[in-house]
């Protein structure tokens, strides 16, 4: 039984979860969206939220220790400059998994995990290309007139 046990295993040596969950974080704080498996997600999320916690922080200490696990520096100042400050008044509960069911090759299922207010971000550029489309479109309009 795993009373206790905390944390999966993800079929992985300890060296090699420890590499690969600081790759995500990494990449998560970075892009602010990845798709991968659900059980990596979910283990991802408690380490990602720990470094908003640390970059709201705002402390030499705080942004060493971000950096000890990220392993870029222009992601601890993303971190600390630009995603800290927008959850500056929340306490907690920062990211969202969203299933997008199974992957094709092995049937293994899929998630986006996401910061949340990422779908602001992702809504001002469809609204960009509908205007941009309209543009497009009265130019076209005058030529035949």
């Amino acid at each position: 039984m795993r009373h206790r046990r905390s944390g999966r295993k993800l079929n992985r040596t300890s060296s090699h979860r420890k590499a690969m969950r600081r790759n995500m974080v990494t990449a998560f704080l970075d892009s602010e969206r990845i798709i991968t498996t659900v059980p990596k997600a979910k283990e991802l999320r408690p380490f990602a939220e720990k470094m908003i916690t640390l970059g709201k922080r705002e402390s030499l200490h705080a942004r060493r220790q971000a950096l000890a696990v990220i392993r870029r520096k222009e992601v601890v100042n993303k971190l600390f400059e630009e995603l800290a400050p927008r959850f500056a008044d929340r306490n907690g509960g920062y990211t969202r998994i969203v299933r997008i069911g199974p992957r094709k090759g092995d049937s293994a299922e899929m998630a986006v995990i996401e910061f949340l207010g990422s779908e602001l971000e992702a809504a001002e550029p469809s609204d960009a290309k509908k205007a941009s489309a309209k543009k497009k479109e009265t130019p076209a309009e005058d030529s035949e007139e």
